[in-house]
């Protein structure tokens, strides 16, 4: 019930999203796509939301463009992704990190926004309540459209793995695996958000935890969406094939670099 909850959840029109840096479009531009644990409206907040001040804004932009309740699945679909390909040029970087939405039932159950849990090419035919027919790919096959369309275009990408919930044990462990693979397979950079936020939880406790939501498990208040930020900086100082990283703020200094990897 928790997933098909949280594939419910408001949109955000994603054009009213302006960037955090509005400086001559010569600089690259950093963009994020993903669901409402990135983007959200008070008292909800996303991480992306929140992750603008650990970059150098003189020297990059910071552009989140994540929605309220798109799975990778719908992004594609709603033709999300067709729009901001078209804003994007070479040299960019791009985040993506979708999964909540994505566990959700394929079908009206689930709104229509779930994604077959493989990585492989699998389908399913779904007829629609407009009566139309739509073939539903994997949820490793959308991710690998992201890259293939964004390297076509010379931007760099990294996948992310989701945010976890608030009961964090175990959670998305095979979108976590899904994610790898595919990393692995195409050869982009992986950060791990679930595993190093769920150290960050564990050192915490759950009863603080408590405190870093605005809803029932899914959804982040602001200090939770920064700590979820810090994750993403935190794997972004872990890698070693982009150099996003050198586009990082003082405020970035004193973050750990990490890149767990799934089992």
């Amino acid at each position: 019930m928790a997933a098909i909850a949280s594939a419910q959840a408001t949109k955000v029109d994603d054009t009213t999203l302006a960037p955090a840096n509005k400086q001559l479009s010569v600089l690259p531009t950093f963009f994020i796509v993903g669901d409402s644990t990135a983007h959200s409206d008070a008292p909800m907040r996303g991480w992306a939301d929140e992750i603008a001040p650990y970059f150098d804004l003189k020297k990059i932009n910071v552009v989140n463009r994540a929605i309220s309740g798109q799975s990778s699945r719908t992004y594609i679909q709603e033709s999300h992704w067709e729009k901001l390909l078209n804003e994007m040029k070479t040299g960019d970087f791009l985040l993506v990190q979708f999964g909540h939405n994505d566990i959700s039932p394929v079908d009206a159950r689930g709104n229509f926004r779930g994604s077959l849990p493989s990585a492989g090419d699998d389908t399913e035919i779904i007829n629609r309540t407009d009566t139309s027919v739509e073939i539903v790919h994997s949820y490793g096959w959308y991710l690998k459209k992201y890259i293939r369309d964004a390297k076509a275009k010379g931007i760099f990408i990294i996948l992310a793995t989701p945010v976890p919930h608030k009961d964090w044990t175990n959670d998305f462990a095979l979108h976590r695996i899904l994610a790898s693979t595919v990393a692995k397979e195409t050869q982009v950079a992986l950060i791990d958000v679930t595993v190093i936020t769920g150290k960050t939880y564990d050192a915490l406790g759950k009863e603080k935890i408590n405190t870093l939501f605005s809803d029932q498990r899914t959804h982040t208040n602001i200090t939770g969406a920064r700590i979820n930020a810090e994750s993403v900086v935190a794997g972004i100082k872990g890698l070693t094939t982009t150099d996003l990283s050198s586009y990082l703020s003082l405020k970035a200094g004193l973050i750990s670099p990490q890149l767990p990897q799934p089992e």
